[in-house]
């Protein structure tokens, strides 16, 4: 079983037993995220960005607007990426002991900006088949002022953590106190498709969107 180094920064110090450095586990909360977090300091000010990612074996991609400040002087920076998944709020017999179901995982790196046009539609067209496989091939060809309008980043895993709460309430000490406790269980799911309004509203859904509908993931 492979694990990423345990360091100071990476090492799990509060309720340990919920974590691990396991690479398998932390591929799969990567895995099954819809979106994650990227934190960077520039100008020696920190900033958090929201973005969509994929991963190909132990290097994490993310895009973003090749106009974007931010992203111009990442390049070489050391990073942080998180990808969090809710399962439930912990309903306790006290303030103090409610908590939530979830996994999140932690990983750090260095990010590198993809500079060649071929690679970065390369990369993009992994992106999408990623998510919804061989819808690449089906869409209007990228623009050249689509590509040149868009940044491909990525880091290697360097070390990473992953944490993870599937647990009824922890406190058993307050098991007399008259007042309802247990899991209220949350499920973030794909809805119904909705067609987008025009000429051709009435085509049917693709076989692969259909079967991501069905397969309950949200990628």
């Amino acid at each position: 079983m492979t694990q990423f180094p345990v360091t100071e920064r990476s090492r799990i110090r509060r309720l340990h037993e919920r974590g691990t450095h396991e690479s398998a586990a932390i591929h799969a909360v990567l895995d099954a995220a819809p979106m994650c977090h990227v934190g960077y300091i520039i100008d020696g000010e920190p900033y958090v960005t929201p973005t969509i990612h994929w991963r190909e074996g132990n290097r994490v991609y993310w895009h973003g607007s090749a106009a974007s400040r931010f992203l111009r002087k990442v390049e070489g920076q050391r990073v942080c990426l998180t990808a969090s998944l809710m399962h439930g709020y912990v309903m306790a017999r006290s303030a103090f002991n409610h908590s939530v179901n979830y996994r999140s995982a932690m990983v750090f790196g260095r990010a590198q900006i993809i500079a060649n046009p071929d690679d970065i539609a390369a990369a993009l067209r992994r992106f999408v088949d990623d998510l919804f496989p061989g819808r690449w091939d089906s869409l209007r060809t990228m623009t050249a002022q689509e590509l040149k309008a868009t940044s491909v980043l990525w880091l290697d895993i360097e070390e990473a953590s992953v944490k993870d709460r599937h647990a009824p309430p922890g406190d058993a000490e307050d098991a007399e106190v008259p007042v309802w406790a247990g899991v209220l269980p949350m499920h973030t799911t794909l809805g119904a498709a909705e067609p987008a309004p025009g000429p051709h509203s009435d085509l049917p859904l693709p076989e692969g969107l259909a079967a991501l509908l069905a397969s309950g993931r949200l990628r």
